[in-house]
């Protein structure tokens, strides 16, 4: 039987209840099963969110592609780009499913991003003029990726721990290839150096931006409060970007390299580090699609996405043939 046939006797109150007591004892929700419209909601706002973020993420080490230094880092840069495609597939199809009660499809979804309806990481706004900014990407941009997406294995909503689960375990060996890519150019010419020093000035704002602002506990109105009540994430914006800290801040000196920011230093009382805070407002513009590369990669997306509309056609019709 399933969970929405034995709660059909039960007032919404009396689901709602059966609901958080399922989710008290870490049982997983499926996507048949009953659920509160709030819950459903921050899933398909995260999970769409997530899926778009893996597909523009793509773009800035795309556009490195044709111009990586040696036929060895050209294919391990395209395989990195055609797995960050598939992750983003992979998740709007976890989406799809709960967009369904609302008739929606993945095509809204597509809709939604090219209006600007849609938001997706800040980093992806951002411009990746050199090699070291591919280098700085694939290893500091996915190293906070993975924090973020291993914080979510054990999420609530089984489809999308199932998902993380894959994804998780290929980002493993993004974060190998940016190691490589970072450690060969600190270890290679002056002039190497300097365009990775470069490179990290420039990420270092938008990746202490990447986990988003603080929230707001004393609310509980945040979307992070609502998704850690529902236990589908299980830390708080500010405690991954300490967590980013602590793991790469020691890497980043040992390489010899220069944090760009003075006043960053740990302090043992508080037990947490004391960095300069962004510019939230410009993160604000950034995620609105008011980046510097967000019309241009956004432009890219609809044009691919157009241009690919003749094989959408194609399976519908091979679907309503099947039928």
């Amino acid at each position: 039987m399933s969970d929405v046939t034995s709660l059909a006797h039960l007032t919404d109150e009396e689901k709602y209840e059966h609901f958080m007591r399922r989710i008290e004892n870490d049982e997983k929700i499926e996507a048949e099963d009953w659920m509160p419209d709030d819950y459903r909601e921050q899933l398909i706002k995260l999970i769409t969110m997530h899926g778009i973020s893996e597909i523009m993420g793509a773009f800035p080490e795309k556009e490195w592609v044709p111009k990586a230094p040696t036929l060895h880092r050209k294919l391990a840069i395209m395989a990195k780009v055609q797995d960050e495609m598939g992750h983003g597939q992979l998740l709007l199809r976890v989406a799809e499913d709960l967009l369904k009660p609302y008739g929606k499809t993945r095509e809204d979804i597509m809709q939604d991003l090219f209006s600007k309806r849609l938001k997706f990481h800040n980093v992806f706004h951002m411009p990746s003029p050199t090699w070291g900014d591919a280098a700085v990407i694939a290893w500091l941009v996915d190293g906070a990726a993975i924090l973020s997406q291993t914080m979510m294995l054990k999420t609530s909503y089984g489809p999308y721990g199932r998902a993380l689960k894959r994804i998780c375990q290929e980002e493993s060996f993004h974060s190998k290839h940016g190691e490589s890519l970072v450690l060969s150019l600190a270890e290679g010419t002056p002039e190497q150096r300097r365009m990775l020093q470069e490179a990290l000035n420039r990420w270092w704002e938008p990746l202490l931006m990447f986990f988003g602002p603080k929230s707001s506990k004393e609310t509980g109105h945040t979307n992070v409060d609502k998704n850690l009540k529902y236990k589908l994430r299980s830390k708080t914006n500010e405690e991954l970007r300490q967590e980013f800290l602590t793991k790469y801040v020691p890497k980043i000196k040992l390489l010899g390299l220069s944090v760009p920011d003075d006043t960053l230093h740990f302090d043992e009382e508080k037990g947490e580090w004391i960095y300069q805070e962004p510019d939230w407002q410009k993160f604000k513009e950034i995620i609105k699609g008011n980046g510097p590369k967000s019309d241009e990669r956004l432009a890219l997306r609809r044009s691919s996405y157009e241009n690919s509309q003749w094989v959408r056609d194609a399976l519908a019709e091979y679907r309503m043939a099947a039928v």
